[in-house]
């Protein structure tokens, strides 16, 4: 078979494109040659068809590795929809369930199997792998495994055990964004045979980086939306800002609204709904929002405070501008906002006392004795114990994320945990209810529709997809099925929404607890260090935006972007950016040993206009690089190099 026909078919027959993008082509090739690959492809480069279409063209089992249990649900309903048989074990399913998912991959021509993190240590899944006809294994989200990721996820961890199971599968690990110390470490952790990397530029030549120095966020805010008439973004760092910003822009008649982890998961559907519908203009949100979500028609994104690093923020900021039109990245920026983010790192590393001290509070919540192991996924309401133990709940939640960084234990959020149905009458009795209630009958008949094994065991039932489908709000679907639960036609179990709380050991006395501080010394470090970058892309107003980010990521060969607010300040100056580089370049080169005067400077740099000189140096001086004295001698501020 001619496998360049056969994946162009594959393309054309299900996503109905001619052609590929650069470089999805090379990245499947080198898949279908059973070679290791990382594929770096930037927000909306199109990394899911890397691995679905050489997943369709290799005989066996796809197994999909992702973090995000909406984004999982998503893929799947997406890939049923074209016909393409899917399936995902995530949180909150249980052993029953997750048996007949593995059953159907093993005989019923399952192409893929997406798999949260948590579950790839349980031994269910290890018990079950070794029968799986798996041809290939794809990690989205891969920085994830590195300890110098942006989102180190130790769950990620166990991807190195499950690759030793099945050595012989390729992998295709892929991320929107790592530096070259992360694509280094994700290499070494997932065992691969050679190296082999494709990356696309990081360049998004179509986005207008634009950093302001701020004290009025709130009147630069309604400037910056009332300049566009698309739907745009508002990143902040904590929910009640969130719902403090979309208020103040509800009251200057802007149609926004809010998002964050802790609302309720109808409500965030709906939301997330209604902004991609455009009911919604803006978005006000934490980072919760917008991973997975493809929009293609986004034209402002708007931080409203610095990100915790230079990955988050490009991720964040490229979901504008997906549709190659031009967009707008604006990041607000003020000295008190990096004196917020260190002091909130700072947080996110108790005191390694602390750590076994919420450790055995945890222990005593759930009534656990020294010595005993507990093996089921526990509910877990962090607001609930926090406030049992007399305890702050970020610094609560810092110390769960720790500990699960030294693998003691692991908290999932279930928040997207899954409604569940069972029918509890024959096929002959939903047919008898065509007669006596034909909307209880239509709910039913879209349910065996989509749906399998409804009659054996509680399945796992996407209720906001089945809403649509039954032209109903997820909110009359769910009080119906309320209703039919109470009439004994089916048991319905609405998702808790609470979190997944699991020990990976048996209890044991808090100061004999194992604790990598090694491993979350140089965490803590590596966080400083990402946040000091993001702190000095808000403060350079003299380099090009989008060179700061190019060269962060490694990049090399790096033109100044022309569009950013840095090189917009540059032209309203008459002088080009590269007339303008090569100045600013001499000036930095030059032995800066005493003051000079202008004239002084041109004749030492070989310039014969001085003029062109005197507007690098004044835009300098602005910035703080250069001193310009009342006697007009240019001096270099070695402090602010």
């Amino acid at each position: 078979m001619n496998t360049n026909l056969n994946i162009h078919q594959i393309l054309k027959s299900y996503w109905g494109y001619d052609e590929f993008r650069l470089p999805q082509q090379n990245i499947i090739e080198a898949t279908l040659d059973n070679k290791d690959v990382l594929a770096l492809l930037p927000t909306g480069g199109g990394k899911s068809i890397c691995f679905q279409v050489p997943g369709l063209a290799k005989t066996g089992l796809c197994i999909v590795v992702s973090p995000l249990i909406a984004l999982m649900k998503d893929q799947v309903e997406n890939l049923r929809s074209k016909g393409i048989s899917a399936n995902a074990i995530y949180s909150g399913m249980s052993a029953n369930e997750i048996k007949i998912i593995f059953e159907n991959c093993q005989f019923g021509g399952v192409k893929f199997l997406y798999i949260s993190p948590e579950r790839l240590g349980t031994q269910l899944f290890k018990d079950n792998l070794h029968a799986l006809p798996i041809s290939l294994l794809a990690i989205d989200e891969a920085h994830c495994i590195s300890q110098w990721g942006h989102d180190f996820r130790p769950e990620y961890r166990r991807l190195k055990e499950i690759r030793a199971l099945i050595s012989n599968v390729p992998v295709l690990a892929l991320t929107a964004s790592a530096t070259p110390k992360v694509i280094e470490d994700i290499m070494l952790q997932l065992d691969f045979k050679k190296p082999l990397v494709f990356k696309k530029s990081f360049e998004r030549t179509n986005l207008h980086y634009i950093v302001r120095n701020a004290e009025d966020k709130y009147g630069k805010l309604i400037n910056a939306i009332k300049k566009i008439s698309e739907s745009g973004l508002v990143y902040v760092r904590n929910r009640k800002k969130t719902e403090e910003i979309a208020d103040f822009l509800i009251q200057n008649g802007i149609k926004a609204s809010f998002y964050h982890a802790g609302l309720n998961p109808d409500i965030r559907s709906k939301r997330q709904e209604d902004w991609i519908k455009n009911k919604i203009q803006i978005m006000v949100c934490t980072n919760a929002f917008g991973m997975g979500i493809d929009k293609p028609d986004c034209k402002l994104v708007v931080h409203f405070e610095i990100p915790d690093c230079l990955e988050a923020y490009y991720q964040e900021a490229g979901r504008a501008g997906r549709n190659g039109n031009s967009a707008y990245c604006l990041l607000f920026f003020h000295e008190s906002d990096a004196i917020q983010a260190k002091a909130k790192l700072e947080q996110q590393f108790p005191e390694i006392q602390y750590l076994r001290d919420v450790y055995e509070q945890l222990n005593h919540f759930f009534q656990i004795s020294i010595g005993e192991q507990i093996s089921e996924n526990l509910n877990f309401d962090l607001l609930q114990f926090a406030s049992a133990i007399k305890q702050n709940p970020v610094n609560v939640a810092a110390a769960l994320k720790q500990l699960s960084i030294s693998d003691v234990l692991c908290v999932s959020d279930s928040n997207f945990e899954p409604n569940k149905i069972k029918l509890t009458i024959s096929s002959q009795e939903i047919f008898n209810l065509e007669t006596n209630n034909a909307l209880w009958f239509s709910i039913l008949q879209i349910l065996l529709r989509n749906y399998g094994g409804l009659f054996d065991s509680l399945v796992s039932v996407q209720t906001n997809l089945l809403a649509m489908k039954c032209n109903l709000s997820e909110l009359q679907l769910k009080t119906e099925l309320e209703k039919m639960h109470s009439n004994g036609i089916l048991e319905f179990l609405p998702s808790s929404g609470l979190a997944k709380l699991t020990f990976y050991h048996e209890r044991i006395d808090k100061n004999f607890l194992q604790l990598n501080t090694k491993l979350l010394l140089e965490r803590k470090q590596e966080e400083m260090e990402k946040l000091e970058a993001m702190i000095s892309f808000g403060r350079n107003n003299h380099i090009c935006r989008s060179r700061q980010i190019l060269t962060y990521f490694g990049e090399t060969n790096i033109v100044d972007c022309g569009t950013c607010d840095v090189c917009f300040e540059r032209k309203r100056e008459g002088l080009p950016n590269d007339k303008f580089k090569l100045i600013e370049t001499k000036l930095s080169n030059l032995n800066w040993n005493k003051s000079y005067d202008i004239k002084e400077l041109s004749n030492l740099m070989g310039l014969t206009a001085s003029s062109d000189l005197l507007i690098v140096c004044r835009y300098l001086a602005d910035k703080g690089v250069l001193l310009i004295n009342e006697k007009q001698e240019i001096s270099w501020i070695k402090a602010k190099e």
